[in-house]
C-alpha cells in the first residue's frame, strides 16, 4: 500500500531542484555521452509506525520487503529534457540473479536489495543505471508538507476507503495525509496500479511546476534549507554521492515543463497468471523496446508512434461490456462487430424518426462509456437521464449514421507519454500564474 512512496521518492525530484542552489556555475553539468539514467523506488515497510500513525495515514495491514514503487529518470546529455517512467510493481520480468528467476520486478529488492534491484531493471532495460535512490514510507507526509502542500484536481468524485480518499470533483489545496491518500488509492478506477501511477505523475508534475512558480529556488538560503530537510528521507545508493546529486540538481533546476516527459511502460497483458507468483503484468514487447531504446539513443519520448501508436478512433473505455440498446437493426449490428453488448430494439422503434442525428441517452456516471460509444457514433448527440438504468440508448434519426471501430488501449489511457505542461493539475489552471498552494 505504499505506493505513495513514489510520491515521496518523485519529491526527491523536488528535493533536488532545491538542491539546485548548492551548484553556482551558470554552465549546464555533464550528463554522459548518452544522459543519465536514476532509478528512485519506494520500499513498502510500516517499521516504526504506532498503531495510531497507521490509523491517521491509513496505511494498516502488513508491509513487504519489497519496492512498491519505481520511477526511472533520464536525464538528456544536454541537461535540457528529462523523462520520468513509472515501472509497475507487479511487471513480469526475469532477475539478473544465478537462477535467472522470473517473479514481479518488485520481489528483487527481497532478494537482493538495492544492488538486485538495479540489476533487475538494467536487465529488463538494456539500460545503465547511473544512481540508485531510495526512499522511506514515514517521511512521505512530513516532505510534502515541508514543501507547503500538493494540488490534487478530479473531474469526477475520488473515494477510496483503503486509502482514506474522499475527493469531490475539482482542485483542492491538500497536506502530506491527504496527498498520501490521492497517490496510494488503488479501488476508484477501473485502472487499478495505471491510474494510480498517472495519478503520481500529476501530483510530481504539479509540485515541481509550483515550485518554479512561486519562485521556490530564488532564495538559495530556503532552497538550502528545504532540500536538507528533504534529503533526511532519502537514501542514495552506494555510487550516489553528495556531488552527484548537484550534478543531477543543477539540471533539473533548468527544465521546462514542455520538455518534461512522464510515461508508463506500455503493457500487453493487464493480469497475466503465474503459479506461485499470482497475477502479473507483462510489457508489450515492441512498444517497451521502442521506449528504452529512444532513451538509450537519448530522444524524447513523446511523440514516438513506435512507443504509443495513435489509434485511428480512440475509445476512453473498453467498449466490451457496454450495454447498448438500439432501435435501428444495421447500427446495431454494425455496433456489435464493434465489440458493444447491443440489444436491436427496432422491432419496437417508431415508424417516423425523429429529425437529426442519432441520440445517445445515458445515465449519470456514464459520461466515460457514453463518450466511447460517442466515438463510434461520431455524429451522435449525447444527452444524460437521471433514473436511465443501465444500458445507453441510441434513438436513430432522421440522418444518415456512420459507424466507426473504436480502439480501446488502456497504455493510452492510463500511461502514454506526455509533458508536464499537459499532465498536471496546474497545467490549464488560472493557479498557474500564482503561487496559491497551502495545507488543508
Amino acid at each position: 500500500m505504499s505506493v505513495f512512496r513514489l510520491a515521496t521518492a518523485v519529491t526527491l525530484a523536488a528535493t533536488i531542484v532545491s538542491g539546485a542552489v548548492w551548484a553556482e556555475a551558470s554552465s549546464a553539468p555533464s550528463m554522459g555521452e548518452t544522459g543519465m539514467n536514476i532509478l528512485v523506488v519506494g520500499t513498502d515497510s510500516r517499521a516504526g509506525l504506532s498503531k495510531a500513525e497507521k490509523n491517521r495515514l491509513h496505511v494498516g495491514g502488513a508491509g513487504c520487503n519489497c519496492t512498491d514503487v519505481m520511477m526511472l529518470v533520464h536525464l538528456s546529455r544536454d541537461g535540457r529534457r528529462a523523462s520520468v517512467v513509472s515501472i509497475p510493481r507487479d511487471s513480469y520480468v526475469t532477475y539478473a540473479d544465478e537462477a535467472g528467476t522470473r517473479a514481479k520486478i518488485n520481489g528483487a529488492y527481497n532478494r537482493g536489495g538495492g544492488p538486485l534491484t538495479v540489476k533487475a531493471v538494467e536487465k529488463a532495460t538494456g539500460l545503465r543505471i547511473d544512481h540508485f535512490l531510495e526512499t522511506g514510507f514515514t517521511g512521505f507526509e512530513q516532505t510534502i508538507n515541508g514543501l507547503g502542500g500538493a494540488t490534487l484536481c478530479t473531474d469526477k468524485t475520488l473515494r477510496d476507503e483503503n486509502s482514506g480518499l474522499d475527493l469531490t470533483p475539482g482542485f483542492h489545496d491538500a497536506d502530506g495525509n491527504g496527498t498520501l491518500r490521492y497517490v496510494r488509492a488503488r479501488h476508484i478506477e477501473r485502472s487499478g496500479d495505471l491510474g494510480r501511477m498517472r495519478r503520481q505523475q500529476r501530483t510530481v508534475s504539479d509540485l515541481l511546476t509550483r515550485l518554479t512558480l512561486e519562485g521556490a529556488l530564488a532564495d538559495p538560503a530556503a532552497a538550502a534549507q528545504t532540500a536538507r530537510t528533504l534529503l533526511e528521507s532519502v537514501r542514495p545508493g552506494p555510487n550516489t554521492d553528495h556531488a552527484d546529486l548537484v550534478r543531477i540538481a543543477r539540471a533539473l533546476g533548468r527544465l521546462d515543463p514542455a520538455r518534461t516527459e512522464f510515461a508508463t511502460v506500455p503493457l500487453r497483458l493487464f493480469d497475466h497468471r503465474v503459479p506461485g507468483v499470482g497475477s502479473t503484468l507483462v510489457w508489450h514487447e515492441e512498444r517497451s523496446q521502442a521506449l528504452w531504446k529512444a532513451l538509450a539513443a537519448d530522444r524524447p519520448i513523446t511523440g514516438d508512434r513506435r512507443i504509443q501508436p495513435v489509434p485511428e478512433t480512440p475509445a476512453p473505455t473498453n467498449p466490451v461490456g457496454i450495454k447498448v440498446r438500439v432501435d435501428e437493426a444495421a447500427v446495431a449490428a454494425a455496433l456489435r462487430s464493434g465489440e458493444f453488448v447491443v440489444t436491436d430494439t427496432s422491432a419496437s422503434a417508431p415508424q417516423t424518426r425523429p429529425a437529426g442525428p442519432p441520440v445517445i441517452r445515458y445515465a449519470p456516471g456514464r459520461e466515460s462509456d457514453a463518450a466511447t460509444l460517442a466515438a463510434a457514433l461520431p455524429a451522435a448527440r449525447r444527452q444524460v437521464v437521471p433514473g436511465h438504468d443501465a444500458y445507453l440508448d441510441v434513438t436513430v434519426g432522421t440522418r444518415p449514421v456512420q459507424v466507426r471501430k473504436v480502439t480501446y488501449d488502456r497504455n493510452v489511457v492510463d500511461g502514454a507519454p506526455t509533458t508536464a505542461d499537459r499532465l498536471g493539475c496546474l497545467a490549464d489552471s488560472p493557479r498557474n500564474t500564482q503561487a496559491h498552494i497551502a495545507a488543508d
